[in-house]
């Protein structure tokens, strides 16, 4: 079976999660993804605990159906194989800081020379313009400076540091897709490529969403437990008696009515139209009153029977099992090689013609190599040279 992208060829020199992240899905999607690596230095991944044997889960999920090729791109006979492979490809994905690739003679203009079609997304931290383009950074420095790290958390307590990357997977790797793909419908037009310069922290900043609008609009600026969905409303989550939590998001006054029957207090429902904050603060109250009534399970199998919006904080694992997910087939058998299979995050989209079978998991760094170089029309010989130089390994 062939994916809605398979007729993309991809060449991906992105290393840790935002470029890996993307490629993935490209990967999932039926694009032929062929990883460029560094056998100087390896993608810190490969090694990034917990292993399954002598493989790291992270590594073998985020490189799945993806080919390896280690480069040594310091030398000129990579980077002319490089060029070769431009010629072959029409997608090229990077994640260095800006300027690295056109020191080593693979920015977009050298390499468009050689393809006029060729898309090429660069996913950095900031962006390839302003003052900070060369500075540092990870996730939670552009949660910080996108705003959003401001009013997430608890008013006492201070900015949480979140357990998911958001803006290296939500405002870098979701939007290089997007910004990709759309660069492939131009195309269509056009029959040109173009440059896509995503920034991890702009794409974070664009996360503001509603907050975001509400500021620049009105000048209402949000603080931490200060807005209706982040804790300055009864949206918010509740304890157990036994020390569980679960989520309450009955906004609505149908779901309102609802949470405040199943728990037998049809007279707070009032409470949860009222806009002033005191109000507010004292139905949560209220409500963290009745929760701690009831256990974990009690409370599980009351809500079942209301369509109220409150649902229970699942461990990962409770998560793998739970009945919706599981319908929803999110994890799947990925063969490793050598004749058993490795469980992982299956690709969310669900397409009506389905999408291939995953083919294997993370390659072993440059496990590829000859067989790209093969298809390129190199003889044994010349590879035999290419690896006795340190070129490939």
């Amino acid at each position: 079976m062939h994916g809605p992208l398979a007729s993309l060829k991809v060449l991906d020199f992105s290393t840790l999660l935002p470029g890996p992240f993307a490629s993935l899905l490209l990967a999932d999607m039926g694009a032929e993804v062929l990883r460029i690596e560094s056998p100087v230095r390896p993608d810190l991944l490969r090694v990034w605990p917990p292993h399954d044997g002598d493989v790291s889960a992270s590594h073998a999920w985020l490189n799945r159906n993806k080919r390896s090729l280690a480069l040594d791109l310091k030398q000129t006979a990579a980077v002319v194989l490089i060029h070769e492979l431009v010629r072959e490809h029409d997608i090229l994905l990077e994640q260095f800081r800006p300027g690295v690739m056109d020191r080593l003679g693979l920015g977009y203009e050298a390499l468009k020379a050689i393809n006029p079609r060729l898309i090429y997304v660069s996913i950095t931290g900031y962006g390839q313009t302003g003052p900070y383009r060369d500075r540092a950074g990870h996730d939670i420095n552009y949660l910080a400076l996108s705003g959003l790290a401001s009013y997430t958390g608890r008013r006492e307590g201070g900015p949480l540091p979140l357990a998911m990357q958001v803006a290296d997977v939500a405002g870098g790797s979701l939007y290089g897709v997007v910004g990709l793909l759309a660069a492939v419908i131009a195309r269509q037009q056009t029959g040109l490529g173009q440059y896509v310069d995503v920034s991890m922290t702009d794409g974070a900043f664009s996360l503001n969403a509603m907050a975001g609008a509400g500021f620049l609009a009105c000048g209402v600026a949000p603080v931490a437990e200060g807005q209706m969905l982040n804790g300055g409303s009864f949206y918010d989550y509740y304890r157990s008696r036994d020390g569980r939590w679960f989520a309450v998001g009955s906004l609505e006054p149908a779901f309102l009515r609802q949470l405040c029957e199943a728990l037998g207090r049809a007279e707070l429902t009032a409470q949860g139209f009222s806009s002033e904050p005191e109000a507010q603060q004292a139905l949560k109250q209220a409500l963290q009153i009745e929760f701690e009534k009831r256990d974990f399970d009690e409370l599980c199998a009351l809500f079942a029977g209301w369509d109220a919006c409150v649902e229970p904080v699942l461990s990962l694992g409770e998560a793998v099992e739970h009945p919706q997910l599981r319908a929803r087939e999110v994890v799947v058998q990925v063969p490793r090689g050598n004749g058993s299979t490795q469980a992982q995050m299956a690709c969310p989209l669900k397409f009506s013609q389905g999408l291939p079978a995953p083919r294997h998991i993370g390659a072993r760094l440059g496990e590829h190599g000859d067989e790209v170089l093969r298809e390129l029309g190199y003889s044994e010989e010349r590879i035999a040279v290419l690896r006795e130089a340190g070129v490939i390994v």
